[in-house]
């Protein structure tokens, strides 16, 4: 979700598309099924609309030079033929088959046409489009392809409706046919196709009957409607309450990744002011209001206003699951109370910081995007304050919403007809289905169901079904919460459609659209599949929103199918895609995009194409004026780090599956055990990565199963395990290009299973098939995604961000005479190189000046004392090594190099620039103690020239404006000049440091997670030479 920036109606203006290098026909899509408010931006877009009628016995209607035609047969051994241009085609290139009653069972294979169908009904037929879907694909699954066609085009949650499914700017020449713009039919037709009792006539109304309705959709299906049964105990894997899991419990100094990330999180929910909150809920509602309201999205007025209050809800009701800390629990209470105040004096059943007018524009196709958005963020928030918290009073305030919500639906549906509900939630719905499944599994209120069932996007999901890939355009995060509530929908009732379609979309997704990080999404949409060198070239990559529900999607395909290739992509998505969101340990301040091209900073992520305005949101948001959506995932994100470790699964013997190597310990209740869990911290220069669990029993040994993922990036073979120090014979199953698990069934007391996986640097080729990209890889060591210290941001050639626009060096590697990664890749031995390590300071009239590498022209300067966490720090820290420095620290000594830190195997030059050490003494200099005499400062005599030293005369004399740095010669100015202090670094190398071999400069790559400010590379292209 993005406000401000260079958008046209909400949605991305067309110049935005061809900046970022869109294909043709691209421009603009997206703005249908995805979001309606693409309608009203581009100039003359054509909209190609899609209508479903209910008969499957379609005739034939040829239209124009495309294939529109289709004959859907009752014969399950000829299908129907098509024409083109009224002229039958010798073999049928596509075809839908239906069955009739009494037929045979249907064909091994469906295939999709580009297509129109004419529907005829007792009152007139219809001819209605239908969006080309990809020729020649198989589905391979006939029963769930034949419920595909039922979703998309006669019920299954798609009965009925009318969904803009692609927009299309005719100036790129794709309609030179003349295809006109296809509009809705009569509403009236609509209306005859609802159950009787839901429609009103000329008198009274009668009632709704929400189960008709509900049948209606699944064609005549029973009260759930599912195509099969829910799924039984121990079908599916249940995570293990937050209530029972304690990140780093157990240790006397926390001090894991995890466990920081999700205390300084805590910080922040505690230094939220419930009252500020609720401002707008109060003042909607009438109340008085005490304080001032926050700012940023949360300001008032906008229509995204009260959305962070419900995030708060949630991620306050995780936080306290996972730490029962007492303070917020009264804080988030208090918020609950207040929400069920407002409710209240309002009486209606609505909730929310906006007038409820507000969804009257959105029913009517105004200029409203985003109330369901709001409102679904809400209704989680109560919900998981009954569901964690146990507060009955967020039930009561959901359900009173849920009952004023049905009425709005079901007044549109009367009055406008369901196509107008399709239609109208053709923009950000959120999870909306989702909550109601949720809402339904405690009330078992069939208008719930129901209610949950009207916002399955049918527009978005019946492709799927079909296994049609047709995300490119769509906005990703309107999308995959509606994909996470159709996944509710296959647990709660059993429709196995849904969950067909969640495994087709998470392998499009994993396989063309992700980037190394397992994230997806720039500028907030999917693009053209395997074509991601187009999209690093901006900013505007990965939103945390997508993160947050893709990590959903896995988590429930690994619940589902216990297979651990969805367990290594949750893994990977966690470390490289949520654990660097926040900046360091400072609470409230994170992020909304994540750059993945060359050159960029977390600082500036966001940023646009080269000639246009400034995109908001971008960099690092604020504590107090910010609460942008990703900052309300945020703070989910971080306040259930402990929800997908361990899973359980229920059975004779109950069994555990370990996902995620964290340091937490485990209450496992229901076997009657505790699970510790211990990793030991991983350096670079590390072969093996060791995670060991302990399980204990609090009476007698308790039998049970314990299933330990073995990731996908190590190797079986040399793997190994101990229980009690006693080697496992480790037979996994699987392979180990998907992961696998080792299984370990006994009666478990004061037990230790160790397992040491082999871990080694590797490449992963960007997801762009073009062959001129085949070079450009991203290195990763086991799970960890690794970033180059870069600076400078990606130049461009053109305004179209053509192909040449990567310039050379900025991210090249010299991969010559290398067989493997570590052939141009070396780990650095961090605890012994930060002793090496320094910054070097001069003071004067109150100011810090440090010397630095100028990031203008690669000289040295000095520089104003940078932030912590800054990119500067970067520049302003040095190795200093030589013969006969201390090797616990110092660098006095005779003949030293001093490297710049972020450029391993380079060295300042006695000519005060950076080059490579060439043999000669141009790269040395003799570190002596300071000229000044004072106490621990030193001074640096060129190598090529004894008696010179470094100096920065403007610095030492407080000059304000003069920061060179020069040399000069014993005798000929001040010895204050020519001295420095020597200060603790700036910056340190991390744990996970490597260096590799640049073509025209060497790089310290860091993990992607660990870094704030500073600039970057992912993805380096490898050349020879």
């Amino acid at each position: 979700m993005t406000m401000g920036g260079p958008k046209e109606g909400g949605s991305w203006s067309s110049e935005w598309w061809r900046r970022m290098g869109a294909s043709e026909g691209t421009i603009g899509s997206g703005g249908g099924c995805g979001m309606r408010r693409g309608d009203r931006h581009d100039e003359r877009n054509v909209a190609l609309r899609r209508g479903w009628g209910v008969d499957p016995r379609l005739k034939v209607y040829p239209s124009g030079r495309f294939i529109h035609a289709v004959v859907v047969s009752t014969d399950t051994h000829r299908p129907g033929l098509l024409t083109r241009d009224s002229r039958s085609l010798t073999m049928p290139s596509a075809y839908i088959y239906a069955r009739t009653p009494g037929d045979s069972p249907p064909p091994q294979s469906c295939w999709i046409a580009h297509c129109s169908w004419t529907w005829t009904s007792s009152r007139r037929s219809i001819n209605r489009p239908i969006e080309p879907a990809a020729r020649g694909m198989v589905v391979a699954r006939p029963a769930l392809a034949m419920a595909a066609v039922l979703l998309l085009c006669a019920g299954r949650g798609a009965a009925l409706h009318l969904c803009t499914d692609r927009l299309f700017n005719d100036t790129q020449g794709r309609h030179d046919d003349g295809l006109p713009h296809l509009t809705p039919t009569e509403e009236a037709t609509w209306m005859a196709l609802l159950p009787r009792r839901l429609r009103g006539g000329g008198g009274a109304r009668a009632e709704f009957d929400w189960l008709a309705l509900y049948r209606s959709l699944t064609r005549g299906g029973g009260a759930e409607g599912g195509s099969g049964r829910p799924p039984g105990p121990g079908e599916l894997l249940s995570p293990a309450p937050l209530h029972d899991v304690r990140l780093d419990a157990g240790s006397p100094s926390p001090s894991s990744m995890y466990w920081r990330a999700q205390q300084t999180n805590l910080e922040y929910l505690l230094y939220l002011d419930p009252d500020r909150l609720t401002w707008t809920f109060r003042r909607q509602a009438g109340l008085p209001t005490v304080v001032d309201p926050y700012g940023g999205w949360e300001a008032p007025g906008g229509q995204l206003c009260g959305h962070f209050a419900g995030h708060y809800l949630s991620a306050s009701a995780h936080m306290w699951a996972s730490t029962r800390n007492r303070t917020l629990r009264e804080r988030m209470a208090r918020v609950v109370d207040v929400l069920h105040g407002c409710q209240k004096k309002m009486g209606t059943g609505y909730l929310g910081a906006y007038p409820d007018t507000m969804f009257d524009a959105y029913e009517q196709l105004d200029e409203a995007w985003s109330p369901y958005y709001t409102t679904h963020k809400i209704m989680q928030g109560l919900l998981d304050q009954y569901t964690l918290a146990g507060n009955r009073k967020g039930l009561d305030v959901l359900v009173w919403m849920a009952d004023y919500f049905g009425n709005r639906v079901k007044n549109l549906i009367q009055n406008y007809t369901i196509q107008r509900h399709w239609e109208a939630m053709n923009e950000e719905t959120g999870g909306f289905n989702d909550v109601m499944y949720q809402l339904y599994t405690i009330t078992k209120d069939q208008k719930h169901l129901t209610m949950a069932h009207l916002f399955d996007k049918p527009c978005f999901l019946g492709p799927l079904g079909l296994r049609k890939d047709d995300i490119s355009g769509l906005h990703v995060n309107s999308h995959l919460p509606v994909l996470v509530g159709a996944q509710k929908r296959y647990e709660v009732i059993g429709d196995n459609l849904y969950k067909d379609i969640s495994m087709y979309l998470f392998d499009v997704v994993n396989s063309s659209h992700t980037f190394a990080t397992g994230g997806t999404s720039t500028m907030e949409r999917w693009h053209d599949p395997k074509r991601l060198v187009d999209e690093i070239k901006i900013s505007s990559n990965e939103e945390t929103c997508a993160t947050y529900n893709l990590l959903k999607v896995s988590r429930n395909l690994f619940r589902w199918t216990k297979e651990a290739k969805y367990a290594d992509h949750y893994e990977r998505l966690l470390i490289n895609g949520i654990m660097g969101n926040q900046r360091g340990t400072q609470p409230g301040v994170m992020l909304y995009f994540l750059p993945m091209g060359p050159g960029r900073s977390k600082s500036v992520s966001g940023q646009p194409p080269s000639g246009l305005p400034p995109m908001n949101p971008g960099g690092w948001g604020g504590p107090n004026d910010t609460f942008w959506c990703c900052y309300g995932t945020g703070i989910e994100s971080f306040s259930k780090l402990g929800d997908s470790i361990y899973f359980v699964e229920e059975g004779k013997t109950p069994g555990l599956y370990i996902i995620q190597y964290i340091p937490s310990i485990f209450q496992w209740k229901s076997a009657g055990l505790t699970v510790k869990q211990q990793a030991k911290t991983l350096f670079s220069t590390d072969t093996y990565f060791e995670v060991s669990l302990t399980i204990s029993a609090k009476g007698d040994a308790q039998l049970a199963k314990v299933s330990v993922r073995i990731p996908s990036w190590t190797s079986i073979d040399d793997a190994t395990a101990t229980l009690n120090d006693q080697k496992l014979n480790l037979t996994a199953t699987g392979s180990s290009s998907n992961g696998s698990f080792l299984t370990v069934t006994k009666h478990w007391d004061e037990d230790t299973l160790t397992l040491k996986f082999p871990i080694t640097l590797r490449t992963e080729a960007i997801k762009d098939d073009r062959p001129e990209y085949a070079s450009i890889q991203a290195v990763l060591f086991g799970p960890h995604l690794l970033a180059g210290l870069t600076h400078g941001n990606l130049p461009v050639t053109d305004s179209n961000h053509s192909n040449d626009g990567l310039t050379p060096g900025i991210w090249e590697v010299n991969a010559t005479n290398a067989s493997s990664v570590a052939g141009w890749v070396t780990p650095l031995a961090s605890g012994s190189l930060n002793l090496q390590l320094v910054t070097l300071t001069q003071s004067t009239g109150g100011r810090t000046l440090v010397l630095s590498v100028s990031i203008a022209d690669g000289r040295l300067a000095m520089q104003e004392q940078p932030a912590a966490g800054t990119d500067a720090c970067v520049h302003a820290t040095f190795r200093v090594y030589g013969p006969a420095v201390a090797s616990g620290g110092g660098m006095e000594g005779p003949n030293v190099t001093i490297e710049p830190f972020d450029r391993p195997g380079m060295a300042v030059t006695n000519a005060l620039a950076v080059g490579r050490p060439g043999g000669g003494r141009d790269t040395l200099f003799n570190a002596v103690p300071g000229l000044d005499g004072a106490p621990g400062s030193v001074s640096l005599e060129l190598g090529t020239r004894p008696g010179c030293f470094v100096t920065a005369p403007a610095a030492a004399s407080g000059g304000a404006n003069d920061t060179r740095v020069g040399v000069r010669c014993r005798g000929d100015g001040d010895d204050e000049a020519a001295s420095f202090a020597r200060a603790a670094p700036l910056r340190r190398y991390h744990p996970l440091s490597f260096a590799a071999r640049g073509a025209e400069r060497g790089f310290l790559l860091e993990p992607l997670r660990s870094l704030q400010d500073e600039f970057y590379t992912v993805y380096f292209s490898l050349v020879s030479g």
